[in-house]
C-alpha cells in the first residue's frame, strides 16, 4: 500500500513493485501482519515528521514474518527464520550509536517511519534490527510488539525505574502503549492505577490487573484514598494537555511523573513552586534503546504477558484500518495482514 500524497484515504494505493532483494547486511521478510502507529497516520495526513521521509511511501513500523533472504554478509537470521522487526536503524557509526543509543542517532531511520515498511507483502530491513519470534509466540501478537511495548518498557523501567510495593498511574489505561505499562508494572511487583474514559476501556485495564478509575473531577481524589491518602510513586502519561493537571496532582510527595508522549496537545501550565517543594521528578521517557527492546522482548517471551489485538484487515483494506485507528473506542493495536 503505497502513499503518493498527503491527505484522506485516498492518498493510499494498493501497487505491484518489484519485490525487494536483499542488499549485504540485510534481511528480506515476508510479512506475517504489520500493525498501525499513530505515526502512521500522522505521516498520511501530512507533512512528514520524520527527517528524510520523502513520497512515495510505505508505511507499517511494527513488522513480524517469515525471513525469506539474507545478504551476503548476514550470519544472525537465515531464510525462514520467524521474526520481528525493531524499525529503530541507527548509523553504527556516530556517538549516539556507539553509545547503544541509535534513537538520537542524527542519521536516524526508521522502518516505516522514513524507510519502506511493512504494510506490503515483503520489506528489506538491516538484519541488525531483526529478532527471533520463539515458536510458542503467535506472530500476529509479535507484530503487536515492537513499537508500543518498546516504549512502555522504557518508561516503566529505564526512566520510570519502577520498584516492587510502588503505586503506579497508567493514564489512557486501554491504549497500546498504557496495556504494555500495565502489565510491565505490575510483572515489577507494583500495584496499578489505570484512568479511562469508558466502561469498555476500565474493563479492559481491570482484566489486565489494574484497579481503574475515571477521568473526572473526582480523580485525583479517589487516587489519594486508594493510595492511602498519599498519592503515587510513579505516573505514565503519553495523553499531554488533557490529563496533564490529574498526573501532576496524582503523585505523593517526592513521585515521578513519565511523559511519553502528548496525543491531546503539547502545551502545559503549571506551578514551579509546587513541583519544588514536592520534590516531584519530571521525566521524559525520550528515544529507547536496543537493550529495552531486547529486555522487552524477553519479558514477553518467557510468558504472563500478553498482547490486546482490536482489529485485523486485509492489506487492501489499509484505508478502513486508518479509519479505525482515529476512533476514541480504539481497544489494542489493529493489525494488517497481507
Amino acid at each position: 500500500m503505497v502513499q503518493t500524497g498527503f491527505g484522506g484515504p485516498e492518498v493510499v494505493r494498493l501497487r505491484h513493485l518489484p519485490d525487494p532483494e536483499p542488499g549485504p547486511t540485510e534481511a528480506v521478510i515476508r510479512v506475517h501482519a504489520a500493525a498501525l502507529n499513530h505515526l502512521d497516520l500522522l505521516q498520511r495526513k501530512g507533512p512528514g515528521l520524520l527527517p528524510g521521509f520523502r513520497l512515495p511511501h510505505v508505511a507499517g513500523m511494527d513488522v513480524a514474518g517469515q525471513v525469506v533472504a539474507v545478504g551476503s554478509d548476514v550470519t544472525t537470521v537465515r531464510p525462514g527464520d520467524r521474526v520481528l522487526v525493531d524499525p529503530t536503524v541507527g548509523c553504527g557509526a556516530c556517538p549516539a550509536c556507539a553509545g547503544g543509543q541509535p534513537g538520537y542517532c542524527p542519521r536516524l531511520a526508521v522502518v516505516g517511519g522514513n524507510r519502506p515498511g511493512g504494510f506490503a507483502e515483503y520489506v528489506a530491513v538491516p538484519a541488525a534490527v531483526v529478532h527471533p519470534v520463539p515458536a510458542h509466540v503467535d506472530l500476529a501478537d509479535a507484530a503487536a510488539l515492537p513499537t508500543a511495548w518498546s516504549l512502555a518498557w522504557h518508561a516503566v523501567h529505564r526512566v520510570g525505574a519502577v520498584r516492587a510495593g510502588e503505586w503506579v498511574l497508567v493514564q489512557a489505561g486501554a491504549s497500546a502503549v498504557s496495556i504494555a505499562a500495565i502489565q510491565l508494572a505490575r510483572r515489577a511487583g507494583a500495584r496499578v492505577l489505570a484512568v479511562a474514559r469508558t466502561e469498555a476501556k476500565r474493563a479492559v485495564a481491570a482484566d489486565l490487573g489494574a484497579d481503574v478509575l475515571d477521568l473526572d473531577e473526582r480523580t485525583v481524589a479517589e487516587v489519594r484514598e486508594r493510595t492511602g491518602g498519599h498519592g503515587v510513586d510513579l505516573v505514565v502519561d503519553h495523553v499531554g494537555t488533557a490529563t496533564w493537571p490529574v498526573s501532576l496532582a496524582s503523585l505523593r510527595t517526592g513521585g515521578r511523573l513519565v511523559l511519553l508522549g502528548n496525543t491531546s496537545g503539547d502545551q502545559v501550565t503549571f506551578s514551579l513552586a509546587d513541583v519544588y517543594h514536592r520534590g516531584l521528578r519530571l521525566l521524559g521517557a525520550g528515544a529507547y534503546a536496543p537493550a529495552d527492546f531486547a529486555a522487552m522482548l524477553d519479558a514477553f517471551y518467557t510468558g504472563g504477558l500478553r498482547a490486546v489485538r482490536a482489529t485485523e484487515y486485509p492489506l487492501a483494506d489499509l484505508p478502513e484500518a486508518y479509519a479505525r485507528q482515529e476512533s476514541r473506542d480504539l481497544v489494542g493495536k489493529i493489525l494488517v495482514r497481507p
